[in-house]
């Protein structure tokens, strides 16, 4: 597409995102104050400068204060884009997704989660939030979900891998079926979603795929055979499409968090304190200072924030890189 083609289409974008943003601020200023702010705008355009300063800064100071105006104030590096987030129904996935919408990209969102609770987080988003029930441990589904992705936005333009799924067990006793279910989902799945995203972000000439692998891709702990195999597989898996599409406009690269307190930590959490009869905030904090020096977790909100970097111009020659937010635990 020629540049000034892309900056009219770009153009267009931006000014139908603001025109989304005003109308979902004058529901909620018209919910607050009671009349339409068609009338206030109204009033204030027909005054004189002198009347209509102060108005416009007492406007404004609200818009600020109540409604947070960063929310409201999309950076450009995802707008108009189209993402695909799997494992978006809750934790790390949903808060990626949550932030590549209300940047102004169109998403499609896959899991196995409350999809109806889900789906709730993006009421307030301009951007068109889809959602898929593909069965990620199956190739088919794998394919009707990007077919489904590419006829409803018409591209893939970010892809993020971040289904995953634990069991904890010794190797020796580590039931079969859950060794299968694990790669397929956290490492197979990736690979077919790749293959068939690449395409479309090669007839854009721009894609960006982040895959969320863990600390647990870089260092091993017991008893989690499955897990860290697949992980350390999906780093790999990174390093290669990034070499293979090194002369492109597309990059990959992983995110390695440390500990996040999402549901499936949360249930080990759990598991800890009955075993060692404490409570939920004791056990969590043995758990961080086993491997997390931080003694902090990481957030989803820090890592759906890195997401977003590695989708800007700054990040066009970061490929084949693996992203620690682990508390230091790696530095170790």
């Amino acid at each position: 597409m020629p540049v000034r083609s892309r900056l009219a289409s770009t153009d267009r974008a931006c000014t139908v995102y603001r025109r989304n943003v005003r109308r979902k601020f004058d529901r909620k200023v018209r919910g607050i104050l009671g009349f339409p702010t068609d009338n206030l705008r109204r009033n204030v355009r027909d005054a004189s400068w002198q009347e209509r300063w102060p108005i416009q800064c007492l406007s404004r100071m609200f818009f600020a204060a109540v409604f947070s105006l960063d929310r409201f104030e999309p950076t450009t590096m995802v707008l108009g884009k189209k993402a695909i987030v799997t494992g978006a129904t809750s934790g790390i996935g949903l808060c990626i997704a949550t932030t590549l919408a209300r940047h102004g990209a169109d998403v499609v969102i896959n899991g196995f989660g409350d999809v109806d609770r889900a789906l709730k987080h993006f009421q307030n988003s301009p951007s068109n939030v889809l959602y898929h029930a593909a069965d990620l441990r199956n190739p088919s589904e794998i394919e009707t979900l990007m077919d489904f992705a590419l006829s409803k936005m018409g591209g893939i333009d970010i892809l993020v891998n971040n289904a995953g799924i634990q069991h904890v067990s010794p190797i020796e006793s580590f039931p079969t079926e859950q060794w299968d279910a694990i790669l397929a989902i956290n490492l197979s799945a990736a690979f077919h979603t790749m293959r068939l995203a690449i395409p479309s972000m090669q007839s854009s000439n721009w894609g960006r795929i982040i895959n969320i692998a863990s600390v647990h891709g870089l260092v091993a702990s017991v008893n989690k055979s499955a897990y860290v195999a697949s992980k350390h597989g999906l780093v790999g898996l990174t390093k290669v499409a990034a070499l293979e599409l090194a002369t492109t406009s597309i990059t990959a690269n992983a995110i390695c968090p440390g500990w996040v307190r999402t549901d499936l930590v949360q249930k080990q959490i759990d598991a800890r304190a009955k075993m060692e009869a404490v409570s939920t905030e004791q056990a969590a904090q043995r758990l961080l200072a086993e491997k997390q020096p931080s003694l902090q977790f990481t957030t989803p909100e820090q890592i759906a924030e890195l997401v977003l970097f590695l989708c800007s111009p700054a990040a066009d020659n970061i490929r084949g890189s693996t992203f620690n937010l682990d508390g230091g635990w790696t530095a170790q």
